[in-house]
């Protein structure tokens, strides 16, 4: 069986600095990574914690042809994916697809992650999954202030 290691709950928002504002005032996330420019998949992301964790991805989209504009304009899927680290993310993908979950769309490269290879599924459970070929990765974060 394969081993994920989780990695984020992803949220989109309309505004980075608001989401953050929301989430430090909230429920106290003091770590944050910088901002990321991601033209090739359309959006803005930037990661934030606690000391304890969990790890939540901010998400805001990058023009009006962003993947995540439609959920902003129709109030849906703000909550929008849990995300996992592989090694592999074909053989990943294979297994979601042999488990009843569709592909929301080809593996594209992330620049939060250095370039490495990212996919949505949409699970049989109705809830979307990333694959994140980046099994070491580290988030690299500042405390605020």
């Amino acid at each position: 069986m394969t081993k994920l290691k989780f990695d984020h709950i992803g949220l989109v928002v309309a505004d980075m600095a608001e989401g953050r504002e929301f989430l430090q005032n909230t429920f106290g996330l003091d770590r944050w990574t910088e901002i990321f420019e991601d033209p090739g998949i359309g959006v803005y992301v930037q990661f934030g914690r606690t000391e304890e964790g969990p790890c939540y991805e901010l998400i805001a989209p990058l023009g009006e042809a962003s993947p995540v504009s439609t959920a902003l304009r129709r109030g849906i899927n703000i909550l929008n994916h849990v995300a996992y680290l592989t090694d592999d993310l074909d053989r990943d993908a294979a297994m979601l697809q042999e488990k009843g979950a569709v592909m929301a769309g080809p593996p594209k490269s992330a620049v939060a992650y250095g370039g490495a290879r990212v996919q949505f599924w949409i699970t049989s459970q109705r809830f979307m999954v990333e694959l994140i070929e980046a099994p070491q990765h580290e988030h690299a974060y500042r405390m605020n202030g």
